[in-house]
C-alpha cells in the first residue's frame, strides 16, 4: 500500500486546528489572521493567491461577499485564471472582515489583507505569518500549503471525484489531484465492503 509518496507538508488534527485558532484569536489581528486561514483551509487558495487578492475579488459594489472569486493569471502560480467557489464557512469569516473593517473593504481595488504597516502582503510574508502562527500554536511540519492540501485531502477523503477535485483545486493536472488522495488500509476496507 506504501506507493511513492513525496515528502508533503502536514496536514492538521482536529486539536491542532483548534491550538492554530485559539493562538489567533491571542494575537493582534485576529480577524485579518483568521480570513488568511479561511483562504487556505476552506478555497484552497496558495499563499501567492492569498496575498494578490484585492478587495474588489472578494466583495461587490454593495459590499456583499461574492460567490465566486475569479483569479486572473498574474495572482495564479503562473498558472492559467482561475475560479474559486466560496463556501458559507469562508462567506461567514469574510462577513466578518468586512465589518471589522468596513472603510477597507470600502476600497475595491486594495489589497484584501493588509499588514501591520497598512500594504499589502507579499507571497513571502503570507508563507511567514503561516510560519509564524504555526509555531506558536506548536504544529511542528505545517506550512502554508497546509490548508490547500487539508482542502483537496478532505474533498477526496468524503468521496467526491477526482475530476470534480482537480477543478476545485484549480489544478492542470488530474495526477496532480492524484497525488494528495491519501490511500490507506482502512478506506480499501470501506471501498471493497462497498462491493
Amino acid at each position: 500500500f506504501r506507493g511513492h509518496k513525496m515528502k508533503q507538508t502536514k496536514l492538521l488534527t482536529e486539536p491542532e486546528f483548534k491550538r492554530l485558532t485559539t493562538i489567533v484569536n491571542s494575537l493582534r489581528y485576529p480577524t485579518r489572521n483568521h480570513t488568511a486561514v479561511a483562504l487556505s483551509f476552506y478555497a484552497g487558495l496558495r499563499a501567492c493567491e492569498i496575498a494578490a487578492l484585492r478587495v474588489g475579488d472578494v466583495f461587490d459594489e454593495a459590499g456583499g461577499i461574492k460567490d465566486t472569486i475569479y483569479l486572473n493569471s498574474d495572482q495564479t502560480k503562473g498558472a492559467d485564471s482561475g475560479t474559486v467557489l466560496v463556501n458559507s464557512k469562508l462567506k461567514r469569516q469574510l462577513a466578518k472582515f468586512g465589518e471589522q473593517y468596513p472603510v477597507h473593504v470600502s476600497t475595491r481595488t486594495a489589497p484584501l489583507l493588509f499588514s501591520a504597516k497598512g500594504g499589502g502582503f507579499t507571497a513571502q510574508t503570507i508563507v511567514n505569518l503561516f510560519k509564524r502562527l504555526y509555531q506558536l500554536a506548536g504544529i511542528d511540519g505545517a506550512s502554508s500549503h497546509s490548508g490547500r492540501r487539508q482542502f483537496v485531502t478532505q474533498l477526496a477523503d468524503r468521496g467526491i471525484n477526482a475530476r470534480l477535485v482537480q477543478v476545485l483545486a484549480r489544478h492542470k493536472h488530474l495526477s496532480t489531484t492524484q497525488r494528495y488522495i491519501d490511500v490507506n488500509e482502512s478506506k480499501l476496507r470501506g471501498a471493497i465492503e462497498l462491493i
